[in-house]
């Protein structure tokens, strides 16, 4: 039998099964749906969990005119004849991701919802034929699919596509609204938020509310944008969120899918290391994986099964909101940040409903901004009241690896600074002087105003140390080898004259700093570090042993040695 590719940026349920693609089943999400729905069910996750594709999936279920039954054969649905007798291919449909519908400015993603509207008119471009369509609504449907609709026909577009679908077929429709938040999200980043939340306002009610031509809505987004700012007045509303066990294993891949999919590839033997970097979303009670990354980490194990994993999640998105969470962060923030990484909870009550002009009102609106967007999950401990405190902790190693690119980046950023760059240069100038003093006192500085993580010890401090001294007026080699080893740090002067060898180590605890500063010294001395500038002609060679702990450090020098 022919191996099933792998459905890398898949996200139609027609082409997954036409064009034998391997498929993860969530069908048993319909019969769910059907048993618990209300007049509109909003589900929020996410990126890049699978919302695309199941709701495209519930389009070729429900959609009438077309036959599904062989699309869905073998499927966890096809066990439920009764149900598939009922409702599959029985319902006029109408479908919209909005995840595209985004620009600089509220024109220019005003021009993209057009495109959308316009693009789904076009799908459904018998309506204009139809004897069983008024003209009034016949008009409407004709300027929305030549884009040259009124602000007022683009608002009730979505009211006017499902009264003509029941005019035509004489049943009500079934709509289908794909990312619903992201034209917010974007508008929020962009300085445009009050206008788009005006026309969302009028779009998504006027479909939703006393549209008698609706059977019933299916709503997926990222956040649960408040009813007050969005869902004014709709009532039989019924939100699905990460905290609710109805629907928790039909968004994301479950440890058993994974495991499955990695035998049908022949490649368990990578199962552990998945589990580490793309497991611990926590949905409901069920322990998710991102399907994102496990289709394209076994994607590229198909041809490289030594390949390491990495962030594919990060390279889907610019994580704005972990940035803007780094900003924001006072000194305590900063310390839970540390927390976190060092692979520890931190307690924060969480708020599921937000509108993006509260985002960045404080920092605990963050808190919750990140733990519904996946960045954060929640620990094992049951839930309690809205009120109480959750134990949060980043999910997996691939968010882990994204946090601290954000903070590499806002370091790098803080050290631009131009009060910062008047410190770096006392900085340079007491490296040039062997100033141990001005140099411990400085690193202090530097220590308490950063973000650090302490996974790799001196690895860490390694990095930000260079990091400090890579705007000095030397050359900088890391982990150069010289001598008898690797040194750490080898800086040599513009001019030539001085060269300077640093060896970094860390402390396990505080009163072993001065005692990992010899060691460091003897190290230098011992493996002949110094000989990295014996073809340099420098005249004089300064060495430093510098020790951290946690946000403390010690340094020394030896005496001055004479050029090689």
């Amino acid at each position: 039998m022919e191996t099933k590719m792998l459905p890398v940026g898949i996200e139609d349920f027609e082409e997954m099964h036409t064009d034998n693609f391997y498929y993860v089943d969530k069908t048993s999400f319909i019969s769910t749906l059907l048993c618990n729905r209300g007049k509109a069910n909003l589900f929020t996750r996410p990126r890049r969990f699978g919302k695309t594709l199941n709701m495209s999936m519930l389009q070729a279920f429900f959609e009438v005119n077309r036959d599904s039954k062989d699309l869905f054969a073998g499927l966890d649905i096809a066990q439920e004849p009764a149900l598939c007798e009922e409702h599959m291919n029985t319902y006029p449909v109408i479908f919209l991701t909005l995840k595209s519908a985004e620009g600089e400015d509220f024109v220019e993603a005003l021009a993209r919802m057009e495109i959308l509207v316009a693009e789904e008119c076009r799908r459904l471009s018998f309506l204009e034929q139809s004897q069983q369509i008024g003209l009034d609504d016949r008009n409407d449907f004709i300027a929305l699919r030549a884009r040259a609709a009124t602000p007022q026909q683009l608002s009730n577009s979505l009211r006017t596509l499902s009264r003509m679908l029941e005019a035509h077929y004489g049943k009500k429709t079934v709509l289908l609204i794909d990312e619903y938040d992201v034209p917010l999200d974007k508008a929020f980043h962009n300085s445009y938020y009050d206008k788009m939340i005006s026309f969302m306002r009028i779009f998504l009610g006027e479909a939703l509310k006393t549209n008698r031509s609706l059977a019933f809505a299916v709503i997926t987004g990222c956040l649960r944008i408040s009813k007050e700012s969005i869902f004014t007045g709709l009532n039989n509303f019924r939100i699905n969120t990460i905290t609710n066990k109805l629907h928790d294993e039909h968004f994301g891949f479950t440890d058993i899918e994974v495991r499955k999919m990695l035998a049908y590839y022949n490649l368990s033997f990578a199962y552990d290391e998945l589990r580490a970097w793309y497991n611990g979303y926590r949905f409901g009670d069920t322990d998710m994986y991102c399907p994102w990354d496990i289709i394209n980490h076994v994607a590229e194990l198909r041809a490289d099964p030594k390949v390491r994993p990495k962030a594919y999640w990060n390279n889907t998105s610019s994580n704005n909101m972990v940035k803007l969470f780094i900003d924001k962060a006072d000194n305590t923030t900063r310390s839970e940040i540390e927390e976190l990484i060092a692979r520890k909870s931190v307690a924060k009550v969480i708020r599921e409903t937000l509108t993006y002009g509260e985002l960045d009102k404080n920092i605990d609106n963050l808190w919750s901004m990140l733990f519904l967007t996946g960045y954060l999950t929640r620990t094992q401990d049951p839930l309690g009241l809205q009120s109480e405190p959750i134990n949060l902790i980043i999910p997996n190693l691939e968010i882990r690896e994204i946090f601290i690119e954000k903070i590499r980046d806002w370091f790098e950023e803080k050290l631009e600074d131009a009060r910062i760059q008047e410190e770096l240069q006392r900085l340079y100038r007491a490296f040039l002087d062997a100033d141990c003093a001005t140099i411990d006192e400085i690193l202090h500085n530097q220590l308490r105003a950063t973000i650090s993580y302490f996974d790799n010890y001196e690895n860490y401090y390694h990095g930000f140390l260079t990091g400090l001294l890579i705007g000095g007026a030397w050359s900088i080699k890391s982990n150069q080898e010289s001598g008898g080893g690797r040194s750490d740090l080898i800086l040599t002067t513009s001019d030539g004259s001085t060269g300077i060898v640093i060896e970094v180590k860390h402390a396990k605890k505080l009163e072993d700093i001065p005692v990992m500063c010899e060691a460091a010294l003897n190290q230098i001395d011992k493996k002949r570090y110094k000989d990295a500038f014996l073809a340099s002609r420098v005249k004089q060679i300064r060495v430093y042993g510098i020790t951290f702990w946690q946000k403390s450090c010690g340094v020394v020098s030896a005496p001055a040695i004479d050029g090689l």
